[in-house]
């Protein structure tokens, strides 16, 4: 059976199975262990529980070990059968308690929604320059699979021209060192990523600049107060010039998109972390009612391991 103990004599082992170091995994469960007892008497006395308070089956699983679990199913994203199995716990209670703990979870991480909480409320130019070094900040979105919706209309809207699959999409905001600020709300995948932008996008300070791709052309004009940069792009001929391609662009031109294009590497490296958890890589395979506050943790965590931090 796969337990706290047996997993943290093997570091390189833990860290496979659920994404953080001994250490980082131990800081978090602290910090949930002394919130726990506030959160487990809020919720069993909450108004539509159907059992006198303290009733019920307690938990075969100690508290770390549950928290090991949760990890354990959002990095390696295993079914609950599986995962039931390799901690000794049945199938119908592994993501009751999953679910049960995710709030808590959440509350102890660093997620977007605070981050984004924290700029806001930024004031002087040292505070801006702490939380954008540079004054920095990238933005760009990234499309999950789902399954094939019942749903004739699900499916138009979900269905992804890109990836030629049906997707969810999501769309982030990091500073220089990969901390997320921003997230938003999943949108079907035939979203493109200037409806999403023009949807939901962070309120950055004026003296932040934004560094974005060409998905988001035209952001220029639309919002000419934003203080953002874009790549160039070769001009289109015209129409009835088929096979004809456009005046090169300047040596200087390509040397400013290079240029930001280091830069904006930032924001595609934390893609890559956070799909390193592979509940936000695989086919989403939960409720997507469930999506949101899935990827917030992951977020979360992320900012955990770039930070070194917890929520207060």
């Amino acid at each position: 059976m796969l337990n706290y103990g047996v997993l943290s004599k093997k570091p390189s082992i833990f860290k496979n199975f659920i994404g953080l170091e001994v250490a980082e995994f131990d800081a978090l469960t602290s910090k949930i262990h002394e919130k726990y007892d506030a959160y487990e008497l809020k919720r069993l006395a909450r108004n539509d529980r159907k059992r006198d308070f303290g009733a019920g089956h307690p938990f075969k699983l100690s508290l770390t070990d549950r928290i090991l679990m949760l990890l354990m199913y959002y990095h390696v994203y295993t079914s609950s059968t599986l995962l039931g199995y390799l901690v000794d716990l049945g199938q119908t209670n592994v993501l009751k308690d999953i679910r049960n703990l995710e709030p808590l979870v959440g509350e102890v991480l660093p997620l977007p929604k605070k981050q984004n909480d924290k700029v806001k409320r930024l004031q002087t130019v040292d505070d801006i320059e702490a939380m954008f070094p540079g004054f920095k900040a990238f933005l760009d979105a990234t499309e999950q699979e789902i399954p094939r919706p019942h749903d004739k209309r699900k499916r138009k809207s979900h269905c992804s021209g890109k990836k030629r699959k049906f997707t969810v999409k999501t769309q982030i905001t990091v500073n220089q060192k990969g901390l997320i600020v921003h997230k938003t709300a999943h949108a079907a995948g035939s979203t493109h990523d200037y409806a999403l932008y023009k949807h939901s996008h962070p309120d950055l300070p004026d003296s932040v600049r934004l560094g974005l791709d060409l998905g988001y052309k035209g952001i220029e004009t639309d919002y000419p107060k934003l203080n953002c940069i874009l790549p160039f792009k070769r001009k289109n001929p015209g129409r009835g010039k088929r096979g004809v391609k456009g005046p090169e662009l300047s040596a200087e031109q390509k040397a400013f998109n290079n240029e930001l294009s280091k830069d904006r590497i930032v924001v595609e490296h934390t893609f890559s972390r956070l799909k390193k958890f592979r509940i936000w890589a695989d086919e989403f395979r939960n409720r997507l009612k469930h999506y949101d506050k899935a990827t917030d943790i992951v977020c979360g965590l992320i900012n955990f391991r770039t930070t070194g931090t917890l929520a207060t």
